[in-house]
């Protein structure tokens, strides 16, 4: 439910926001590697993700994002100390030792059941709080959109993420097909959001862009963003308002 506000803002924006914006000055470039990720979904990971959609039931598909979830928790627990929410620290610190134990590695989620909720923070959240500009947004060959401030984040992520670490020890094949089901999981989570952008989208490259920074606008304030919905650049750019502090300070100290 929370991506239906989301996914209107981005509708919206495909209609208004044909010229070239200030965040997206390496557009005809992100548009070509944009139609590129494009065609390898459609002839790969699309028709694959749909075949997996209709083998495997909800259920183990939710058992396949508990475990990666969990494996990710530790970049969690890292960015919640940087951008200092202590509690949420430790909380996900109690939530990863339960779901890795009683959860059986991850596969459920049994914290959840004790008052556990999940958070989701990562280096790029951490940069945007500490006031960081959010830079040109970019379009990566097969990961897909990214900003220049959100990009040592994804790196931060993947030396934090238990896979990794999982893939250094694990023989090939167990690499290859833990990866590939990673892959194959994460992209049927998103194919509701890409019909919605083949049938409603009039430009595909804007739904997705605005999109995408809607999301890490409400990433940022913890699913809290203050109304309107404004982009990262307004909310966290090099002028902030008088508002920042009080806007924070509550979802810092939960």
């Amino acid at each position: 439910m929370k991506m239906i506000p989301i996914l209107l803002v981005a509708l919206f924006f495909t209609g208004c926001a044909t010229a070239q914006n200030d965040y997206d000055p390496l557009e005809g470039f992100n548009r070509g590697v944009d139609t590129f990720n494009t065609v390898v979904d459609e002839a790969t990971l699309r028709p694959i993700s749909k075949g997996y959609t209709a083998v495997v039931p909800a259920f183990g598909r939710e058992v396949v994002t508990n475990f990666f979830y969990n494996l990710q928790e530790p970049n969690t627990i890292l960015n919640n100390v940087l951008q200092g929410k202590i509690h949420n620290a430790l909380s996900d610190t109690v939530r990863f030792l339960v779901n890795s134990t009683v959860g059986i590695v991850g596969l459920f989620d049994v914290a959840k059941h004790m008052d556990l909720p999940r958070h989701k923070e990562d280096f790029g959240q951490t940069l945007a709080v500490w006031g960081v500009g959010q830079g040109a947004y970019i379009v990566y060959p097969i990961l897909g959109p990214n900003s220049v401030r959100n990009t040592p984040g994804t790196v931060m992520a993947y030396f934090l993420d238990g896979a990794t670490y999982f893939f250094m020890v694990a023989n090939a094949p167990i690499v290859i097909g833990v990866t590939t089901l990673k892959y194959i999981n994460d992209r049927a989570k998103i194919e509701d959001f890409v019909k919605m952008r083949d049938e409603m989208a009039l430009d595909a490259y804007v739904f997705v862009r605005e999109g995408w920074r809607q999301s890490r606008v409400y990433n940022i304030y913890d699913g809290h963003p203050p109304a309107p919905v404004r982009t990262e650049d307004d909310e966290f750019g090099d002028d902030f308002d008088d508002d920042f502090d009080d806007e924070f300070d509550d979802e810092f100290d939960e």
